[in-house]
């Protein structure tokens, strides 16, 4: 099968590309290497992808109209794995632009895309800040999700809402996915994993906000390259069919995490286990955008894939160690 993935030189889409390559298929990656994080990151996780048979890669801006629009019409995609977006919720108080241009603008060329090539199903990267200061847990793709607290978030809303209206529009069969604070090998440079690893292996402190007073269900990276690969599978049902009471359009919401939030003070205790270091503590007040919790109820996609996220956070947490030790050259 023919797969087109985007942020193939990202986080997820470079283990998601390396899963589907692994199992056979053919897949296209895209990604504009932008400097938002280490351009040399993104860079290493290409040569891996590139060593490996099937995979081809474009370097190309989701946001480039006319591009996309080649891109689709020259290449005949099965299936898409959208993952490029702007990430991070600190970063869209400082430049909001990135996140219109690439999450919106960019999110349309994608669904275009998928209408004009009619793709048999649209499988996309949305995420657990859609819940904002939801107090309901665990949370659920039940829950109302009106109250968004930051922009990044607010556009992985409006992400959903333009591919619910796709899906009932020209029958495209599309499934967002929520994730839920992914970490592990070759992970972001970003995020607090990475940043609290790096930190406390240089001896540096490590800041902890809301005075540490935070949970994360914190989320394996191979356990959310599994429930992506298997829910690609599983497309919506009737997509032949019109809209009604019954079956509404061909669009699915799933929670992906570990289903089990933990403490950040346990989550900063497992670091210090796995690298045998101390870290320096320095308690902060919340920040603008941040949540105090999140908790995904996965049940939904143990019901239509049979799998949920298996792997405990201390092994998790050992395995990114090891691999930052490794890629970086730090001793033990």
């Amino acid at each position: 099968m023919k797969f087109l993935v985007t942020g193939a030189a990202g986080f997820i889409g470079f283990h998601t590309a390396m899963r589907l390559c692994q199992s056979g298929h053919q897949v296209v990656g895209i990604d504009n290497l932008n400097d938002y994080y280490s351009v040399a990151l993104k860079l290493a996780r290409l040569e891996q992808l590139q060593a490996l048979p099937g995979f081809s890669f474009l370097k190309l801006d989701i946001a480039d109209r006319e591009a996309m629009q080649a891109l689709f019409r020259e290449q005949d995609f099965e299936r898409v794995i959208h993952l490029a977006a702007q990430a991070g919720v600190r970063y869209s108080l400082e430049n909001p632009h990135a996140y219109a241009d690439a999450n919106l603008s960019g999110f349309v060329n994608v669904l275009e895309g998928c209408r004009q090539a009619k793709v048999k199903h649209l499988v996309y990267a949305s995420s657990s800040s859609v819940y904002g200061m939801n107090s309901k847990v665990p949370f659920s793709t039940e829950d109302a999700v009106d109250h968004p607290v930051s922009l990044y978030a607010a556009t992985k809303r409006a992400n959903e809402l333009m591919a619910h209206t796709y899906a009932h529009l020209y029958r495209i069969p599309t499934t967002g996915l929520r994730f839920f604070t992914v970490y592990g090998p070759w992970g972001r440079p970003d995020m607090a994993p990475f940043k609290f690893t790096k930190a406390t292996l240089e001896g540096k402190p490590i800041d902890l906000y809301n005075d540490g007073d935070m949970s994360r269900d914190f989320t394996y990276i191979d356990d959310v390259v599994e429930g992506t690969v298997r829910i690609q599978d599983c497309p919506p049902p009737y997509a032949d069919e019109p809209d009604d009471a019954r079956n509404g359009p061909p669009a699915r919401l799933f929670n992906i995490g570990l289903g089990s939030p933990v403490r950040l003070l346990h989550f900063v205790g497992c670091i210090e286990s796995a690298t045998g270091v101390q870290a320096i503590k320095q308690m902060k007040p919340i920040q603008p955008g941040d949540v105090p919790q999140t908790w995904a109820d996965v049940s939904a996609l143990a019901r239509r894939t049979g799998f949920r996220p298996v792997t405990p956070l201390e092994e998790g947490v050992a395995r990114f160690v090891d691999w930052y030790r490794s890629f970086y050259g730090v001793r033990p």
